[in-house]
């Protein structure tokens, strides 16, 4: 019987501070980081990926889930992912985790799992262990680190954000359905290929009943057109600057984030449930 530690990197701001902040605090713990490949992840997160490698100065393990999105959406009767029904998230991310530690638990072993969720983000809940010998830590919300913390950690550290966090807030799939509007104009504008490749996804789960469109009541091919992605981009800009009018001024702690964070215009709707094991 053996104690194992792991965290799991999602490609995120927290998940990467976490794990920095396990590595600078930590050292005596022999943490086994992991991230679960959905085939579907954008370009910036691989990259910085490698990047994080460097500093924990260890590999990050890449847990592939075997069969790909679209083998998935098959036998989900071709329905999206929604909100509601987030299969791709059970058997994309929570599966290909669950099968790499089920031998360590089978063998007797001990195995703790450390998840980034803030001490700011009481609303949120992380994974639940199925297992006796499987133990979730906090230790963000343990000790006190809230959002302001994690961008110290970031950024002290030099490995700074994701390039994705110029035009994006989260991390996961190019395709998620917890995208804002602004995002999806955004991954057209960046990624066009992946913006086609998921409005093919969205045409043919229509076509076979699929109640759901990757954006709440509005498909990406109505999205794409100039007068709406204009509608989009000037919506967007009143949200943001009704939230800087809100932002209360700290004199003691000067306002510093992360490129796209820096309104927390994203934060609208950070309490919608969005998933901690892809976004954190």
């Amino acid at each position: 019987m053996a104690e194992r530690h792991v965290l799991g990197i999602s490609g995120g701001k927290d998940s990467a501070a976490l794990a920095i902040y396990m590595r600078d605090h930590h050292p005596e713990l022999n943490i086994d980081y992991f991230f679960t490949d959905t085939g579907e992840e954008l370009p910036e997160v691989h990259e910085f990926l490698g990047k994080l490698e460097g500093y924990l100065g260890k590999p990050i393990a890449r847990l592939n889930p075997g069969r790909d999105f679209r083998f998935w959406l098959r036998q989900y009767n071709n329905f999206l992912p929604s909100p509601q029904t987030r299969w791709c998230t059970r058997m994309l991310k929570l599966k290909p985790f669950e099968e790499w530690v089920r031998p360590w638990l089978a063998a007797g072993d001990i195995v703790t799992s450390y998840v980034a969720i803030r001490s700011d983000e009481d609303y949120r809940e992380g994974y639940s262990a199925k297992a006796a010998n499987l133990f979730v830590k906090m230790p963000f919300r343990e000790f006190g680190i809230d959002k302001a913390a994690v961008i110290d950690i970031l950024e002290n550290s030099g490995v700074g954000y994701p390039k994705y966090y110029e035009w994006r807030s989260r991390s996961g799939c190019t395709f998620c359905f917890f995208q804002q509007k602004i995002e999806w104009v955004r991954l057209r504008e960046r990624h066009p290929e992946a913006y086609e490749a998921a409005k093919d996804l969205e045409k043919d789960a229509l076509q076979h009943g699929s109640p759901f469109t990757w954006s709440k009541g509005e498909s990406l091919s109505d999205m794409e057109q100039p007068e709406r992605v204009a509608n989009i981009k000037a919506e967007y800009e009143t949200r943001r600057a009704r939230m800087r009018e809100r932002i209360p001024v700290n004199p003691l702690r000067p306002v510093r984030a992360c490129p796209e964070d820096i309104d927390d215009i994203y934060d609208i709707d950070e309490g919608n449930g969005s998933c901690a094991i892809c976004h954190k």
